[in-house]
């Protein structure tokens, strides 16, 4: 990568170009952004993981930006048009915008009116009109009057369009409308024509009479009107001043010649004007509008992926005889029995609920099903009749220990109707799946929420209005970067979370998985050199994030890389101790001297990291699960009177507020207003997904059958 990009990249993340360059050289040679992060630190200077993120990012685009530069020189050389001084420009380009406003004059288009003012040899006219050297327009005219041009009139018009064209595609001229575009532009959306009555319409009534400036407006409501326009409900546009807009045009278009003779003036005046009306506007509204969307699509997936980061990390209850049931009315409660592995051992249904009422059988089977499987935990799904069934388990007599858990459902369904559920469970159905899901969604979410799409998993906002390949993107690194934080152990983690773990990916997923069943267990991490295409490189980026419990070298159970076990096993000796007993020995580890381990290869940051880890070695991320409970005096809607407060779980996170479960089937919105005595910018200042929480009722629109609420603050 040149230097150019490396400094460009340095400048947007206020890094220093060495820190960007190192991180580069690393992605090239096939580093992932977790392995990058954790362990070469010091060629990086201990920049995380989000910043390697955005560095590959850039690098991504920049190299996507050169082959767009060597296609473009291409073109113009075929036209005989390069010069030093075009090159030197799309050479130091790094915007995609800007060096399509260079190219633009160069680009084989469709006939326009200007080209057939060319065909009829009027070129040298414009030229002499635009570069301000004639008084006289009509005398400048006389000489181009042919056949093809009957009239002065008509070589001045075609000179004009000629002109109109040059105008709009002058690269100063694009920049400076784009800026006043961006900056003082204001978006307006109107109910479009013939569209007052549609039924869809009542869908946008917020945005029937609206404006807000672009450089104003949040990105939920600049998305809500963009599918707007796309569902042809509403009508949109970018409203600017004009006279701001031929004041800028108007600057660059004279910038250096000589004073225009009235005559003249008014002339380009008008030629001006038709390259701003017909060709300019059209096109920079576009563009802003594109500008815009892209910063809104920045903004939401950015909110979708921490999100989804605070959903992947979500406490587990671990390894536990769990009982799940996917709650229903009149299909009935699917309930599962999972052994602690998540294994399915037995599947039934049971009806309390209206219209079959069936309690005593029920209370029967499960209270039958919790003794013969000895279950430690139960699982509800918190969709239809998840309350009701929540109080109806809790109404058994369970023996004691045994907690009750409300677990999302969110993107259950789309996992048991797909292929993975299919091939784990092929002969069962999709209730019998999607109850499984629950269950081990408590057992351990990230392990079982990898196997769904992120977009599917419902803690979005516009997530299928967004640059999906950019949200891919930013979702398939949170993935991967939750996966490596918490570890896999490698005997007993499935394809799909193998699939995330650094440099696996799907096919050495699978080939680790058909080793553990032709071979039985790995007993240590070298073993996964016997994996077959698993070569040195694979090992090297994965071995540090995957855990074998119990094998013989303790340290194939913890974080420290392979390629730094001697450096252990140097500081186990040094201290006169095996690292059997160094490991998980805080004292011992405390009285480490680490600057007398630092070396050319291994710095203090990777010290650091490696005493932490032998202290703690495995230590998982995440939180301890907590049981919650909803105000009981709450069954729905009707119940809520304004004043109430009530216990919570946030569910969802957006840029404009926060939506809560508070027990019944309709969530609570609390508006980014309502979080705070202070001004926060977003309410993930304040609140995450999962979190606990108490609300105030501010508002309850039954016909619309919303809900108001404010965060209850501790200390207010």
């Amino acid at each position: 990568m040149t230097d150019l990009y490396i400094k460009y990249i340095a400048e947007r993340l206020q890094l220093a170009a060495w820190q960007v360059e190192n991180c580069v050289d690393l992605l090239e040679e096939g580093a992932t952004i977790p392995f990058i992060s954790r362990y070469r630190k010091e060629r990086t200077g201990g920049i995380d993981e989000t910043y390697v993120a955005q560095i590959k990012h850039y690098h991504l685009y920049l190299t996507d930006l050169d082959k767009r530069k060597q296609a473009i020189v291409k073109s113009i050389e075929q036209q005989g048009k390069m010069t030093d001084q075009l090159a030197a420009e799309i050479e130091a380009a790094v915007d995609s915008r800007v060096l399509e406003d260079i190219y633009l004059p160069y680009k084989p288009k469709r006939r326009t009116r200007a080209s057939v003012a060319k065909e009829k040899g009027l070129e040298p006219l414009a030229v002499k009109l635009y570069e301000v050297k004639a008084d006289d327009i009509y005398a400048a005219a006389a000489p181009f009057v042919s056949d093809a041009v009957p009239t002065k009139d008509e070589a001045l018009a075609g000179a004009s369009d000629i002109i109109a064209e040059w105008v709009s595609e002058d690269t100063a001229v694009r920049q400076e409308l784009r800026d006043l575009y961006c900056k003082w532009g204001t978006i307006v959306s109107r109910v479009a024509r013939g569209k007052e009555d549609d039924e869809k319409a009542e869908k946008y009534s917020t945005y029937s009479n609206f404006s807000q400036r672009v450089d104003k407006i949040p990105p939920h409501r600049l998305l809500a009107i963009l599918r707007g326009a796309a569902e042809e409900v509403l009508s949109i546009k970018i409203d600017v001043n004009e006279d701001y807009a031929y004041e800028r045009i108007d600057r660059c278009v004279l910038k250096g010649k000589r004073k225009p003779s009235s005559q003249l003036r008014h002339f380009l005046a008008d030629a001006v004007s038709d390259a701003y009306k017909r060709l300019l506007h059209p096109s920079i509204e576009n563009e802003v509008f594109a500008i815009a969307k892209e910063k809104a699509d920045i903004e939401s997936i950015k909110v979708f992926g921490e999100n989804l980061r605070q959903l992947l990390l979500a406490p587990p209850v671990g390894q536990k005889r769990t009982l799940a049931i996917d709650p229903g009315f009149r299909t009935g409660c699917k309930v599962v029995c999972l052994d602690a592995e998540g294994k399915l051992l037995h599947n039934d249904t049971i009806y309390p609920h209206p219209p079959m009422n069936e309690k005593t059988m029920a209370m029967k089977k499960i209270s039958q099903m919790v003794e013969s499987y000895k279950i430690e935990v139960i699982a509800i799904g918190n969709g239809t009749a998840g309350r009701e069934t929540e109080y109806f388990i809790k109404k058994i007599a369970l023996p004691e220990g045994v907690r009750v858990y409300s677990v999302s459902e969110d993107g259950a369904s789309v996992y048991s109707a797909s292929d993975v559920a299919r091939e784990e469970f092929p002969d069962y159905d999709v209730t019998v799946r999607g109850a499984v899901s629950i269950g081990r969604r408590l057992m351990d979410p990230l392990a079982e929420l990898v196997k769904i799409d992120p977009k599917s998993i419902g803690v979005g906002q516009y997530q299928h209005d967004v640059n999906q390949t950019l949200l891919k993107e930013t979702l398939d690194n949170t993935v991967e970067s939750c996966v490596n934080s918490v570890g896999v152990n490698l005997n007993t983690a499935s394809k799909h979370l193998l699939s995330y773990v650094s440099g696996i990916g799907p096919a050495l997923a699978q080939n680790i998985v058909d080793y553990r069943s032709e071979n039985g267990a790995f007993m240590s991490r070298q073993d996964l050199l016997k994996v077959k295409r698993l070569g040195d490189k694979v090992f090297e980026q994965c071995a540090g994030f995957l855990r074998i419990a119990g094998a013989a070298n303790p340290l194939d159970n913890s974080a420290v890389h392979p390629e730094r076990y001697g450096l252990v096993e140097q500081i186990a000796s040094d201290m006169g101790v095996e690292v059997s007993q160094l490991i998980s020995n805080e004292q011992l580890c405390a009285k480490i001297d680490i600057n007398r381990y630092v070396s050319d290869v291994v710095g203090l940051l990777t010290l650091n990291d490696i005493v932490r880890e032998l202290s703690k070695p495995g230590r998982d991320p995440r939180k301890i699960i907590k049981v919650f409970e909803f105000s009981e005096e709450i069954k729905s809607i009707e119940d809520l009177r304004v004043g109430m407060e009530l216990p919570a779980i946030v569910t969802n996170i957006t840029d404009f507020g926060a939506f809560v479960d508070i027990g019944i089937k309709q969530n609570g919105l609390i508006h980014v207003s309502k979080m705070s005595n202070r001004r926060i910018s977003s309410p993930s200042e304040v609140l995450k997904i999962h979190q606990h929480i108490h609300v105030k009722v501010e508002g309850v629109d039954l016909n619309r059958q919303r809900i108001s609420l404010s965060l209850v603050i501790e200390g207010k």
